[in-house]
């Protein structure tokens, strides 16, 4: 039996601490609902506003931390992403550490958390059970699905590989359902509809409450919404990564009532103003060792968006990082950011960003601004891109 803690109730949206049988038993409803249109969007905007109200930026965030819809899921206004606690920006963190992070951004109002089997790999997802065991019900859980771990960075959403693996994410999460599913990188041998066919199964049996896509285009998510209404996409998108402004990822989220959940809020660290063109990444425990943007030179040329969000972060008490996780707020009701961090104290920085009001003139500005600067540097290596989807 999962673990259950009463004084956190007030804190919670109610659709939180929904249990397999409540989803099941609301099955018909959601569906319909998940064909909000942009009429919809448009009137969460409306009592969203442009900004986070709040004291001072530098505060902690947990009692200002509103929820937000991503589709017809309820979570808290930012998200917390695991991956960087266990893998992939350097050396995996003390357990000890992971989950007394874990368990300090819950008790700063945290209740959205981001997984995935390849993390580790499987050692992510045990550290967000472990860490989030006692307050189970009161959190949502997202985990991935896709890659076929076996030595190489391949894919396989193969309907029988699915089924599969979500039985052991299952186990290393301690839970008995993954609130939102994602399809990590859309697979070109398995047709999508194969696959949201595979998902609604799952969600028929209740080991699966919403379906979610990662790095998937226009034309995939409407293909796969077809066959599953998808709750919410998942792609990289910050201040100084526009991509799903310009490809339609967006704009198809917005006409289908689907939520969006940027990845690299905060630019893979680059956007704290904590970098330069000396820092170093490890290539043998750091993806970023790879990626061209993270290249020295690159690092050195693309000074100029950070001392952008330094302008604006000087107004407003801030840090460089607050400001980019509050623009990203302010863009569409129906975002939400997943920083991830395993210190304390980055950790009370990202939250406290939803206590940064920005103005509409703030954002003009910062826009107009950013529109004549170069970022210089593709997003990620050559290898990880080729698993981008971009079908037209």
């Amino acid at each position: 039996m999962e673990n259950h803690n009463p004084t956190s109730e007030a804190n919670t949206p109610p659709s939180l601490s929904c249990t397999r049988r409540d989803f099941l038993g609301k099955t018909a409803v959601v569906g319909a609902a998940l064909t909000l249109g942009q009429s919809a969007w448009a009137a969460q905007s409306a009592t969203a506003g442009a900004a986070q109200q709040g004291n001072s930026a530098l505060t902690q965030g947990k009692s200002q931390m509103k929820s937000r819809q991503l589709g017809t899921l309820n979570v808290s206004e930012l998200g917390a992403g695991c991956m960087s606690i266990s893998a992939n920006y350097g050396p995996p963190a003390d357990i000890k550490q992971g989950i007394e992070t874990l368990r300090a951004a819950f008790d700063n109002g945290v209740r959205f958390f981001d997984t995935a089997e390849v993390y580790g790999p499987y050692t992510n997802e045990k550290l967000v059970g472990e860490a989030l065991a006692p307050f189970r019900d009161q959190v949502v859980i997202a985990s991935k699905f896709g890659f076929a771990i076996d030595g190489t960075i391949g894919l396989d959403s193969r309907p029988e590989h699915i089924k599969k693996v979500i039985e052991a994410s299952l186990k290393r999460l301690k839970t008995d359902r993954i609130d939102l599913y994602y399809q990590h990188r859309v697979d070109p041998n398995v047709p999508i509809e194969e696959v949201a066919g595979a998902i609604k199964e799952l969600i028929r049996e209740g080991k699966v409450l919403h379906f979610g896509l990662s790095e998937a285009s226009a034309r995939t998510i409407r293909r796969a919404h077809a066959v599953q209404p998808v709750t919410a996409v998942q792609s990289e998108y910050s201040f100084w990564t526009r991509d799903p402004e310009n490809n339609g990822v967006l704009g198809a989220c917005e006409a289908l009532g689907i939520g969006f959940v940027p990845w690299a809020p905060i630019g893979e660290g680059y956007l704290t103003g904590k970098m330069d063109g000396t820092t170093r990444f490890d290539p043998s425990t750091d993806f970023r060792s790879t990626f061209p943007r993270f290249s020295a030179q690159n690092l050195a040329a693309n000074r100029p968006v950070v001392e952008l969000l330094t302008r604006v972060a000087n107004k407003h008490n801030a840090t460089p990082g607050q400001i980019a996780l509050a623009w990203l707020l302010s863009q569409k009701p129906w975002i939400v950011p997943i920083p991830g961090t395993r210190s304390l104290a980055h950790l009370h920085e990202n939250t406290g960003a939803i206590n940064v009001q920005l103005t509409v003139e703030d954002l003009q500005e910062m826009d107009a601004e950013f529109s004549r600067l170069t970022v210089h540097g593709e997003r990620m290596s050559d290898m990880h891109m080729q698993q981008i989807d971009r079908s037209v």
